[in-house]
């Protein structure tokens, strides 16, 4: 048998069933690599929060046989630490698991970590955790993407088979195009929100990180279920299959002009076309569309995004759990240094965008209009649905960047979710598979699809995974 390191979560699962490997001796393989990294803090990638002790058997009849899996830091976890990347956290641990979580746990998968992430999953870049940075396998000058960074630099490097990250405006397909991987964001409504420790909660969607796409259907199939204990969880209206395609005969893939052109780094570019081009070699026909409220969605999104957020966050105030600042003299007192002490200086900037966007004379103005061009952008969506299977864009519109390059410039990281924002505003299943590299770093290819279309989306992403071959194991460490 090959290094356990090397084979998928699937592979390893197969070989757990045939008895030619343990789940304990896959467990303490990648356990005993990720607290290496935990331990050299700044000198490593910084992938984890938490990294569990001791191993674990498994059980090989169960669907995930004790595979280890990552977990975003927001995910809670019963008695572990669950921070969201943030002081204002330090330290807390949940008394119940999120859904999410603990679906996949009672599917056999054992906890192996958690993950770092930019602070309340606010950022493109993860260089916003209070946990420091989290550094890109493949060039360690650069950023993994943000706000699951850790999660996607951990599968990517080799520190975790899979991952669970989250997706808000881009926050699972943009860390996985920079960093080489696949992320899946699911349908709004296919995953249970409930103990994700919440950002924008008509945004928020939990989903995998993976090295193929195979896995990432795997995982996603144990993760959907309607649940009782969120409002907006739904029932998923067929099983997940695992995907076979190699072909694209019949599918009409669409490509937005709004998404495609300017803006876009010439590399970038360059490996899009040419995936384009594959595709069409496997039967596909591309046709353009348009999406003419598309380049209106990040404008929308910063007003909608962070307005949930100032209501979200306003839990965090000392009085129940996580940091309390000491020495106040009152309660407003208390509240303030709280907030001050326990926040981010990104998290503070959301909630004041979204505080005065919410205040009274400027809430018409700012969210109204924001909640009307999402309406026309999902219309858009709709529209071009009609006339194509899929659409086609790059995830990200630069490869992965240098640490510190953008963060004196809010505007210029803010649109590295240029291309994602929409299909997050639209609430529709997107997919980010890797497709070639620009100087050396990975490019990524976004696949996305009406809502509940995940399995013709994993399956045409096979397909195309299949046809561009891409080797991520370059960035294995």
């Amino acid at each position: 048998m090959s290094d356990p390191i090397e084979l998928t979560a699937s592979a390893a699962a197969a070989e757990i069933r045939a008895g030619s490997l343990s789940a304990a001796e896959l467990f303490e393989a990648y356990r005993v690599r990720a607290a290496a990294d935990q331990a050299a803090g700044a000198d490593g990638l910084n992938c984890f929060t938490w990294v569990a002790e001791e191993g674990a058997s498994g059980d090989a009849s169960a669907p995930l046989c004790g595979i280890p899996l990552a977990v975003k830091d927001l995910f809670c976890t019963e008695g572990v630490p669950s921070q969201s990347g943030s002081r204002i956290l330090e330290g807390y641990c949940p008394p119940y698991t999120a859904t999410a979580v603990a679906r996949l746990l009672d599917a056999g998968a054992r906890l192996l970590a958690k993950t770092n992430q930019d602070e309340f999953a606010m950022g493109s870049s993860n260089e916003n955790s209070a946990y420091g940075v989290v550094r890109n396998p493949w060039d360690r000058a650069r950023v993994p993407g943000g706000s699951s960074g850790g999660s996607a630099a951990a599968v990517a490097a080799g520190l975790a088979p899979w991952a669970l990250g989250t997706d808000t405006g881009g926050s699972i397909r943009q860390p996985a195009a920079l960093c080489g991987i696949v992320g899946l964001k699911p349908t709004y409504g296919a995953v249970s929100r409930y103990g994700m420790i919440a950002f924008a909660s008509s945004l928020d969607q939990a989903g995998p990180l993976t090295r193929d796409v195979t896995d990432a259907a795997l995982l996603f199939s144990l993760m959907v279920a309607r649940d009782r204990c969120d409002a907006t969880s739904l029932e998923f209206p067929e099983a997940i299959a695992v995907p076979r395609a190699e072909r694209l005969d019949g599918i009409t893939l669409g490509i937005p002009e709004e998404l495609t052109g300017e803006g876009i780094e010439a590399g970038v570019l360059a490996a899009f076309n040419a995936a384009l081009a594959r595709a069409e070699e496997l039967g596909a026909s591309v046709r353009a569309v348009h999406l003419p409220h598309a380049p209106h969605a990040l404008s929308a999104y910063y007003v909608l995004a962070p307005a949930e957020a100032s209501s979200n966050l306003a839990r965090f105030d000392g009085v129940r759990y996580g940091l309390r600042a000491e020495g106040s003299e009152d309660l407003l007192e208390m509240y303030t240094r709280t907030r001050h002490d326990g926040f981010g200086a990104e998290v503070k900037r959301r909630i004041m965008l979204g505080t005065y966007a919410l205040s009274s004379g400027y809430y018409d103005a700012y969210y109204g209009r924001a909640q009307r061009v999402r309406t026309k952008i999902a219309e858009d969506f709709a529209s071009a649905f009609a006339d194509v299977d899929f659409i086609l864009t790059p995830t990200a519109p630069t490869v992965a960047f240098k640490l510190g390059e953008k963060t004196a410039d809010p505007l210029s990281m803010y649109l590295n979710d240029y291309c994602t924002v929409p299909m997050s505003l639209a609430g529709i299943p997107a997919i980010s598979i890797p497709c070639g590299a620009s100087d050396g770093l990975p490019v990524g290819l976004q696949i996305a699809g009406p809502a509940f279309s995940e399995n013709r989306l994993l399956d045409a992403a096979h397909a195309l995974e299949l046809a561009i071959g891409f080797d991520n194991g370059g960035a294995r460490v």
